[in-house]
């Protein structure tokens, strides 16, 4: 057995073992080193002049090849530029590597730049923020002398604290924002977030986001929002970049079939889901005793120590993230291409989001479910509330459907989206 260094703050220490998880990263998946973000707006011209060849200037990320799905190509060919944007805010989006808008960018950003309420529905990973961020930051006045944009990330109850102790100033702030609508108006939250909003001017608008909408969402709506401009980009609920499969295991099984996958697949990143905290950190340990790097996060772990596990993660230190469910929601990491439901979910909506930590916006990844005998109700019950189909896994699965190097599209080809798959026959995991 390989020994195991003692964890600190969610990071195991262990040799990793020459698998199918190979060292070198795969492709155009490569993981991502810590972003460096600069300014290309000169500091001491205040800023682009009119009829300078603005983008000249710009500091381009390199291209993404990977090929995308027609939840984020199935546009109506709108360009960022059509929106009239300030130069500064367009060269920002183009430094981040935005090319286009995408469906819900381009049905979202020109209603939300009008002033008018939103009531948005789409997937995961398909640029939701990018389409409320964008106007949020068109409409700033850089002019006025008051507070216009708060950012805080807390619960809405520690929202609500600052703003009573008047450290949050939202007397004039005409923009609230609520991302994930469906979780921010459940049972446990709405009285919050409509103490929230009685602190804000009449005139305010509200954006609301999110991939499911219950009822609770349609009470608030009714309530609170002045006709709203309803958009709706879900014919189906789960990515169609996502291959689902499911493996009938004992709970005994359930470590022997993660290594076999491990063994098997090639992954880039993986984040693999249980139910508990407890389970978080015996899993995570396991795994490092069968050789493969690790880390784990919880919501047990203080913040600082949370933080610093998924920074690491997203810059690619470590290839496996073992987690609950708190890490389903607004986690985006592009290197993503494999997650494993080590425990199945109870509903339907963490399935949801659980799987949607791969595929993103358009790429193609793996969701795979170890599911015991307690769990075969469940399985079916999801299956039919996401209309969606997981289906047994294979001997062996085709590379082509989550290793970005067997499915990018030629830099020369324009069309990125669906089809445009190459190499396809190259082998299968």
């Amino acid at each position: 057995m390989i020994g195991v260094n003692k964890p600190t703050n969610g990071h195991f220490k262990g040799q990793t073992k020459p698998t199918g998880q190979q060292s070198g990263l795969h492709g155009t998946s490569q993981l991502p080193s810590a972003p460096i973000i600069r300014s290309s707006i000169p500091q001491s011209s205040g800023g682009i002049k009119f009829g300078d060849d603005w983008k000249k200037c710009l500091e381009l990320p390199q291209k993404d090849n990977r090929v995308k799905t027609s939840d984020v190509t199935s546009t109506k060919g709108n360009e960022f530029e059509d929106y009239c944007l300030k130069r500064e805010l367009l060269m920002g989006i183009f430094e981040m590597g935005w090319e286009k808008p995408s469906p819900i960018q381009e049905e979202s950003i020109p209603i939300a730049l009008s002033g008018r309420d939103i009531l948005a529905r789409a997937k995961n990973g398909t640029g939701k923020s990018g389409a409320y961020l964008i106007p949020l930051l068109e409409r700033i006045d850089l002019k006025k002398d008051h507070i216009q944009v708060h950012v805080v990330i807390a619960t809405p109850g520690r929202i609500l604290d600052l703003i009573k102790k008047g450290v949050a100033k939202v007397n004039k702030a005409q923009i609230m924002v609520m991302d994930e609508a469906d979780k921010l108006l459940s049972q446990d939250f709405v009285i919050l977030i409509e103490d929230i909003i009685s602190f804000l001017p009449k005139d305010r608008q509200i954006l609301l986001y999110s991939a499911t909408f219950p009822i609770s969402v349609q009470k608030f709506m009714n309530k609170h929002l002045k006709k709203p401009y309803e958009i709706n980009l879900m014919e189906e609920l789960t990515l169609k970049g996502i291959t689902q499969y499911y493996a009938y295991v004992t709970e005994k099984q359930k470590v022997h079939c993660l290594n076999t996958l491990f063994s098997r697949l090639q992954i880039n990143q993986s984040i693999i889901f249980c139910n508990s905290t407890q389970r978080v950190e015996l899993l995570a340990k396991k795994i490092t005793q069968l050789g493969y790097s690790c880390f784990y996060i919880h919501a047990k772990m203080m913040q600082e120590y949370r933080n610093r596990v998924f920074h690491d993660f997203r810059n690619g230190l470590c290839r496996n993230l073992v987690c609950t469910d708190l890490f389903t929601r607004g986690i985006d990491i592009q290197a993503v291409n494999v997650v494993i439901n080590f425990d199945f979910p109870k509903s339907a909506e963490t399935y949801l989001h659980r799987i949607g930590r791969s595929g993103r916006f358009g790429h193609l990844g793996l969701a795979i479910n170890l599911i015991t005998s307690d769990d075969r109700y469940n399985l079916k019950s999801i299956e039919d509330q996401l209309v969606t189909d997981i289906k047994p896994i294979p001997g062996s699965i085709d590379k082509s459907l989550y290793v970005a190097e067997y499915h990018s599209v030629d830099p020369d080809d324009d069309d990125g989206s669906d089809g445009g798959l190459k190499n396809k026959e190259q082998g299968a995991a």
